[in-house]
């Protein structure tokens, strides 16, 4: 279906009507195990960890939405994926992530992985010259969020995909800010993609997953391997979820971020707060670097308040927002960075990423954008 446009496949990649019953909607295939046909032969599944025709589903979605994308591996959950995707590391490989970064994955690269003998560095991605000097001989795989969590910093996949291919890395990106509506890593020369689905893939916050879209054959022997010795597999239910949201992807999307453009415009001028993160204000200092990369700017930004307990105050004063962790929902999120999606890591290393104790991460959902700007006006009132 590539030759069809974007909102199109978003539609049918995937969901084309069951061949049994007509079912415009994937069936749910609720079942952990598979008559077989004979010795050795079934029908196409013979065990769910294996192989679900849901979750077929799902990933065949997945690797058409991403520009480049050859296999698509659903998950539990977006940490789920990421370990999926630094199993294939060996003890002795080195291991380059950026340096803003969700703090789950620092969390699981220092406790985790760290142990296995894998070299850990994080560094300043959008600083090629830095990047280039932090490659070794034994770099395999360079991992960026762009744009980060949650300080909206942009890396340039293209030249980053340059630097590590010379170096004979691979490059995975973690898409989940902007979803595949609006950047395409693997058209831009990174390797692998990951999401997480419980974002803007499922759209409507009831449901976890994870997601890797690899490029090469290797990518969906590797990947695939993972799912069947490591099991960590989404759920028949969940990949159903991700379908339905897939669906209206495009619209959300689109309605995301005209919310998230007018909002920004809004805060941009607002005396109460500072350090305004949104790559799609032109006074942000990687604005070209999001025209040139992105299709769009999204709905993710973040903002800094004097300390903690203006913050508080002004998550507290909120009427529409919800004082919630995660994004990409259809609701509006409001969340305090420090005790949420950077609480497991130190207040040292905090500081060192620029997260300050007043930072405020924003989700603009799809409500009416003036009912929004309204709520944050009286919110920042009360601060």
């Amino acid at each position: 279906m590539s030759d069809y446009k974007y909102s199109t496949l978003a539609v049918h990649a995937g969901q084309h009507p069951d061949p049994l019953t007509g079912a415009v909607n994937v069936p749910i295939y609720l079942s952990s195990t598979f008559e077989l046909t004979g010795i050795g032969t079934d029908r196409g599944w013979d065990y769910s960890r294996a192989g679900n025709p849901t979750r077929d589903r799902l990933e065949t979605a997945l690797a058409a939405l991403e520009d480049g994308g050859v296999s698509g591996h659903a998950f539990t959950t977006g940490m789920a994926a990421i370990t999926a995707l630094v199993s294939m590391l060996r003890a002795g490989d080195h291991l380059l992530c950026s340096r803003d970064v969700y703090a789950g994955t620092v969390r699981l690269f220092e406790e985790i992985v760290s142990g296995y003998g894998i070299q850990i560095e994080y560094v300043d991605t959008s600083d090629l010259a830095a990047v280039e000097a932090a490659m070794r001989p034994n770099t395999r795989l360079v991992h960026i969020e762009t744009p980060s969590n949650p300080l909206m910093i942009l890396t340039d996949i293209a030249e980053v995909s340059r630097i590590a291919h010379a170096h004979g890395a691979e490059v995975s990106v973690d898409n989940t800010f902007l979803s595949p509506v609006l950047q395409s890593p693997i058209a831009l020369g990174a390797d692998i993609v990951m999401h997480s689905t419980t974002k803007y893939l499922n759209g409507h916050s009831d449901g976890l997953g994870g997601a890797l879209i690899g490029s090469r054959p290797e990518h969906k022997e590797r990947f695939g391997l993972i799912q069947k010795a490591a099991g960590a597999v989404m759920s028949p239910f969940e990949c159903f979820l991700v379908l339905r949201g897939i669906k209206t992807l495009p619209l959300r999307v689109q309605q995301h971020e005209e919310n998230g453009r007018a909002v920004a415009e809004f805060l941009s001028t607002h005396p109460k707060l500072t350090r305004l993160a949104y790559p799609g204000l032109k006074s942000h200092p990687q604005y070209d670097l999001a025209v040139k990369q992105q299709k769009g700017f999204g709905s993710m930004m973040s903002f800094e308040l004097q300390n903690r307990e203006e913050a508080g105050r002004f998550l507290k004063a909120l009427k529409i927002f919800l004082s919630a962790e995660s994004l990409g929902g259809v609701e509006s999120l409001a969340s305090h960075s420090a005790t949420t999606t950077h609480a497991s890591v130190s207040a040292e290393m905090r500081e060192a990423m620029g997260i300050n104790e007043g930072r405020i991460r924003l989700s603009i959902g799809i409500e009416d954008k003036a009912d929004l700007i309204a709520d944050l006006d009286q919110a920042l009132a009360a601060v």
